[in-house]
């Protein structure tokens, strides 16, 4: 098979879908592998590494669509990319569809067989490929959300960990997945006092003994998000259902009940946010503010480190990848539920359930899809 990979379009988008070592593996396996010049060079890899792994190096993405069985991307297609994508094309990336209507018609409409990294399931039912970006936008969160907490960009001019004689800074956290869990991590880290939301009692007694005293955690209800949104500096909205819209817990009303000059750092926004009053935003303009609110809603978060991000990426997705390209989609559906989850869009059809419930399609399982 041929595999392809271009350069993001996304706004300061520097991460990409394969580094050297991938395109080697691939290599090995007998596929040709097409990177884009210049591809790899804002996470830290040069065209000479593809190379020197057995990469031919394209100057124009357009040849690699045109010539690529499969492309490996960190993004969905920009839409002056919709239509160089191609009938039984195989596009293996993070799509988040389900705010996405034009893609998701694009892909439909131009018979794409599409692979979303964060439906994929490994056999605990856990999302493998979704995780690492979650664990950097976790961590990240707590980062950029001390940073506009500054007086400068219109927050509360609030140090979070706070020093002595002076009380510390208010982190909620709505949403106890791995996202939840690395923004709690950071924010213990940095001596902040830290309550945590969900509506798992089993997920809240996890994680309540790995943190102890150090994170208060409750159970997710209107009185609590309310009381807990009242209390906080810094909000951070970190919730998950996987192919699906993001529930708006944090409502607009909801606003007029927090300190001015408070953050929230919505890292659902890829589907679609977790605050009613969110709006993907970018790396070079990151924040607004409604009702006093500070709002951090980039829809890449961990662009903004593309070594470590990438990195992380592909030790996660190289597997599925190469289970792709030996097997094509079809066999590595029904060779894996894993890759079955994560199929979102094939020959015209929505494969993933959460995916035809949010946009309002018919659903066709991707067992059936494929037959």
């Amino acid at each position: 098979m041929t595999v392809g990979t271009t350069k993001e379009l996304k706004n300061h988008e520097y991460r990409v879908g394969l580094t050297p070592d991938n395109v080697e593996a691939y290599a090995a396996k007998g596929h040709t592998v097409l990177v884009q010049s210049g591809a790899g060079i804002g996470a830290g890899f040069s065209d000479g590494e593809y190379r020197a792994c057995g990469a031919e190096i394209v100057s124009e993405a357009g040849e690699i669509f045109a010539r690529a069985d499969m492309i490996v991307k960190v993004k969905e297609p920009e839409e002056c990319e919709y239509g160089l994508l191609r009938e039984g094309q195989i596009l293996f990336t993070y799509l988040h569809l389900a705010p996405n209507p034009a893609l998701t018609q694009a892909l439909i409409s131009r018979g794409v067989k599409a692979v979303a990294y964060e439906t994929i399931t490994d056999v605990s039912g856990n999302l493998p490929c979704l995780r690492p970006m979650s664990q950097i936008a976790g961590r990240l969160s707590i980062q950029e959300g001390a940073k506009f907490l500054e007086k400068e960009f219109g927050g509360r001019g609030i140090l979070l960990g706070g020093v002595p004689g002076v009380e510390r800074g208010r982190i909620v956290i709505i949403g106890g997945g791995v996202a939840g869990t690395y923004a709690a991590k950071a924010a213990v880290g940095i001596d902040a006092e830290v309550t945590l939301l969900d509506i798992n009692p089993n997920r809240l007694a996890y994680l309540e003994d790995i943190f102890g005293a150090s994170v208060t955690t409750l159970y997710s209800t209107e009185s609590n998000i309310k009381k807990s949104l009242a209390e906080a500096d810094l909000v951070i909205g970190s919730v998950l259902i996987p192919g699906g819209s993001t529930p708006k817990l944090v409502r607009r009303e909801h606003l007029k009940l927090m300190k001015k000059g408070a953050v929230i750092v919505d890292i659902a926004i890829d589907q679609g946010g977790c605050c009613e009053s969110s709006h993907v935003t970018v790396h070079d303009d990151p924040i607004f503010i409604e009702e006093g609110i500070v709002h951090y809603c980039v829809g890449n978060m961990p662009g903004a480190v593309p070594h470590t991000s990438t990195v992380a990426l592909t030790n996660s997705t190289l597997r599925y990848g190469l289970m792709l390209a030996d097997l094509g989609v079809e066999g590595a559906v029904k060779a894996d539920k894993g890759i079955a989850d994560g199929l979102n869009v094939y020959g015209g059809k929505v494969t993933n359930v959460n995916v035809a419930k949010a946009l309002g399609l018919p659903f066709v399982s991707p067992a059936e899809a494929v037959s």
